[in-house]
């Protein structure tokens, strides 16, 4: 059992101890059937994560990701409880965090932008596990870099006509609607993009094929010829779709970051019971001075992360506003640091750590796209500078 007295620091209140109990209780009675190990890839996956959405929903995680008037536990959303919900789940099993998050993900720019109709529309069932999302943002030439994107919606009377492609789409198939971006005018870069929330039936929108990757998960591309989307499904106002896109991320960088601690602590855990175990040159692994070094620095990396992760966390439930700058911090270093200990839990496993199957391998592959999605390490890095540099007197 992984540390928790991390859950007593002043970050949470009892309303988020009560729900990481609950959460890590149900884990742990319902998880290998809801989640079999044998389902969580290949033609399975996609139902395992149906299954996970729908039982999530109905033990009422789920409201972690949806406003309180829409059947939520806070205002817009608790960022602390979606940070732990994340990090148990992590811990347990990456596809149940994956379902988790994206309920949350995909439908967040209808919680900051949307209207009342479509806030009704769309939340409620979010939050209950019967309608699953999808965050539809990223581009073959348009990653990292949004503003080169090239999907374009056009205004055709009540409705917009968009065309493009998207790719690296979580939940490609599986959703019921998506959030997708596209261009809305002539202008380059960041200007002129919009938000729509689509409905996944909408004529025109197909899932072009499915991306397989190094740690399952339900991922593909999109591709929209003349699709028609009624103007009233645009989110915030035509040119809004930047600023909606960076207000999304800014609430589940941070959450990233705890999904990273969670593989983490996984493997501090499964690292500990390995070398407690593993006799060497007839002493125990635990008793060398190199190996205590080891636990010693990804104890640290863990607890460090997690600061940095409720921090950001807490700034955004309680102070409000913006946290671009501790929401960079909280993933970057967080993830990065979660690569680092788990490749030490594979070493000290030894020959069995690069077995196929095994937790600590598993782990290996879980954490590397969070170094990669919800902008790479490399990207979180400029922004932490940029914002250092707008408190320093510069010309």
């Amino acid at each position: 059992m992984s540390d928790a007295s991390f859950l007593e620091w002043p970050f949470f209140d009892q309303t988020h101890r009560a729900f990481a109990d609950d959460l890590e209780n149900w884990a742990k009675a319902n998880l290998a059937r809801v989640c079999p190990e044998d389902e969580a890839h290949g033609p399975a996956m996609d139902q395992t994560a149906r299954n996970l959405v729908r039982e999530l929903g109905k033990a009422g995680f789920l409201a972690a990701s949806v406003p309180a008037e829409y059947g939520g536990r806070a205002k817009d959303f608790d960022v602390r409880a979606i940070c732990l919900g994340r990090e148990i789940l992590a811990r347990h099993a990456g596809l149940a965090d994956f379902a988790f998050a994206m309920q949350g993900l995909g439908s967040a720019a209808i919680t900051l932008f949307g209207n009342d109709a479509q806030k009704s529309r769309y939340l409620p069932k979010v939050g209950r596990g019967e309608s699953i999302a999808a965050f539809a943002i990223s581009e073959v030439d348009a990653g990292s870099d949004v503003g080169n994107m090239s999907t374009r919606a056009v205004l055709d009377g009540d409705h917009y006509v968009i065309d493009g492609a998207k790719t690296w789409i979580s939940n490609a198939g599986l959703a019921d609607f998506y959030t997708v971006f596209a261009r809305i005018g002539d202008g380059a870069g960041a200007k002129n993009l919009a938000a729509f929330v689509v409905d996944a039936n909408t004529p025109g929108l197909t899932v072009s094929e499915r991306i397989d990757v190094i740690a399952p998960h339900p991922l593909g591309s999109l591709k929209f010829e003349g699709m028609r989307v009624p103007a009233a499904n645009l989110l915030g106002q035509p040119g809004d779709g930047f600023k909606v896109a960076m207000s999304v991320l800014d609430v589940f960088r941070t959450t990233v970051g705890a999904a990273a601690l969670g593989f983490a602590r996984r493997a501090l855990d499964e690292a500990l019971a390995r070398i407690f175990k593993r006799k060497v040159f007839g002493s125990k692994l635990a008793d060398y001075q190199l190996t205590q070094a080891k636990i010693a620095e990804m104890a640290v990396a863990i607890d460090a992360s997690a600061l940095l992760i409720y921090r950001s966390a807490w700034t955004k439930d309680v102070k409000g506003g913006r946290v671009t700058r501790e929401a960079s911090m909280a993933k970057q270093f967080a993830t990065d640091q979660a690569q680092v200990v788990i490749d030490e839990a594979v070493q000290l496993w030894g020959g069995l750590g690069v077995v196929s199957g095994v937790t600590v391998e598993k782990l290996y592959r879980e954490i590397r796209a969070l170094r990669i999605y919800e902008g790479t390490s490399e990207v979180q890095k400029l922004v932490i500078a940029s914002k250092v540099f707008e408190g320093y007197p510069h010309d």
